[in-house]
């Protein structure tokens, strides 16, 4: 790919830490092409790290199963008009919404008529469930850009532009080195070859954390007699702060429990056993 020669301007749009950590990725590969590129939107601190002006707490855009959205439509709603004009205003050439499927591609509806172009990073699952919502993408989606490679083919049945990209994980794991790697993780984390570790992850939500958390630390009270230590990684300071507050309602998992900040790489690398939430952490 060519560098581009002149100063662009692209919105970005992450709901959630997964989101955040994609949108930071492409970010610096984008930086790659075009140096002088302006980033504006919504994300976390992995991509304000990387330049985004944001323009809302990500957290208030995190939304879980089908209730949520709906108890939050009015929030949602505001938003949305919020960012929506805020992009408008910067003139930025391209939309990239990643993930959080439900809000982006409402958004990328309000500006592809205004001639911004736009782009879905991630796909939701139409090959799956609620297939209809494809015609809603070829109506506000210029671009689909997918973690799965048989993703690709439900598009271009519905004549969608849509490329294959993989997921930015993929390259850091090499399963040749799988026993080598989880003694390093056992090493970093000052736990012995010979313990049993479970690594917990409910999740970078915080409806996520409330719901499946509890049940995951009910399971893992059953099992405190036969695990040696919990890994328990945390998406963000306010995910963090939320797991131990939740775990004062455990006091019997005290001595086999470490929250750690971020790093969820290194828990699962570490454990014998991953019990994890749908999600990044399942890829």
């Amino acid at each position: 790919v060519q560098a581009i020669d002149r100063s662009m301007t692209i919105a970005m749009v992450a709901g959630e830490a997964s989101g955040d950590n994609l949108g930071a990725s492409l970010m610096r590969q984008l930086r790659l092409k075009a140096p002088d590129i302006v980033f504006i939107g919504v994300g976390g601190s992995a991509m304000r790290g990387e330049g985004l002006d944001s323009l809302v707490d990500m957290d208030r855009l995190s939304v879980n199963g089908f209730v949520d959205p709906i108890l939050r439509l009015p929030e949602l709603i505001r938003i949305l008009v919020k960012i929506r004009n805020r992009i408008l205003g910067s003139g930025a050439d391209c939309f990239v919404g990643i993930d959080s499927n439900f809000f982006n591609i409402l958004l990328a509806g309000m500006l592809r008529p205004r001639g911004v172009k736009t782009v879905q990073y991630v796909s939701p699952t139409v090959w799956a469930w609620r297939s209809g919502r494809i015609r809603r993408i070829k109506r506000n989606v210029d671009l689909m850009l997918t973690l799965f490679p048989f993703e690709e083919a439900v598009y271009l049945e519905h004549g969608i532009p849509v490329a294959f990209v993989g997921h930015p994980k993929a390259a850091e794991i090499d399963p040749e080195e799988g026993i080598a790697e989880r003694s390093a993780a056992r090493a970093a984390l000052l736990l012995p070859d010979d313990a049993s570790v479970v690594a917990v992850l409910p999740g970078s939500r915080s409806s996520e954390v409330d719901t499946s958390g509890r049940d995951f630390f009910a399971a893992a009270s059953l099992l405190k007699h036969r695990v040696d230590m919990f890994l328990v990684p945390a998406a963000n300071d306010q995910r963090q702060a939320q797991i131990t507050q939740l775990l004062n309602d455990y006091p019997d998992l005290e001595a086999s429990v470490r929250v750690l900040s971020g790093d969820s790489r290194t828990a699962m690398t570490a454990a014998d056993v991953v019990l994890a939430n749908s999600g990044t952490a399942t890829l």
